[in-house]
């Protein structure tokens, strides 16, 4: 296996002035943690898994990538948005983990540049599709996956607990002629 190199900060097309995409690390873990707990209430990611998560990003030989978006302020540097995608050894499949953005930060091309960016480091790794579930009802989420090209393949029945709701999964091919099998097939 080849080492991944670590991605300096930058500013993909699409972030609004002043925003600077890059690696989350473990700085970033008591405030995704507190992110978590607002945005995703009942299904929050606890602090020892996304502090396991982050660590596993940073490992030598990475399967997986979480990243930040960030603005400067006079009180320092605050988080818009985080997004985490594994991608295992490149030969299968990689699933989007989680993408969110801060409420005030909604529609301003945070989610897509952060989903662009994760969608690339899955084709370098050389996955054949990118997978994904999101609730049913969060029509804004799956627009923007639409209009980067995923497409509904199936449905998880009652997949989210807090409240109870099925989930679309979404797939986005990346190899020519790659055909989606049945859902749940994707890590056979």
């Amino acid at each position: 296996m080849t080492r991944r190199r670590a991605r300096a900060p930058r500013e993909p097309a699409g972030l609004p002035a002043g925003t600077v995409m890059r690696p989350m690390t473990g700085s970033d873990v008591e405030t995704v943690v507190a992110l978590e707990r607002v945005l995703f209430p009942g299904e929050a990611w606890s602090r020892e898994l996304i502090a396991s998560e982050v660590a596993a990003s940073c490992a030598q030989v990475p399967d997986r990538r979480y990243l930040v978006v960030e603005r400067d302020s006079p009180q320092g540097p605050t988080l818009l948005g985080y997004s985490g995608l594994w991608f295992g050894d490149g030969k299968g499949d990689a699933d989007l983990l989680s993408i969110a953005t801060v409420l005030a930060a909604r529609r301003q091309g945070i989610a897509s540049a952060m989903l662009t960016e994760l969608v690339s480091t899955a084709r370098e790794a050389g996955c054949r599709a990118v997978l994904l579930e999101v609730r049913e009802s969060n029509l804004a989420a799956r627009s923007l996956y639409a209009r980067h090209g995923f497409e509904p393949i199936g449905t998880r029945r009652r997949y989210y607990l807090a409240p109870l709701e099925d989930a679309v999964v979404m797939r986005l091919p990346l190899q020519p002629g790659a055909q989606p099998g049945p859902v749940g097939a994707e890590h056979l």
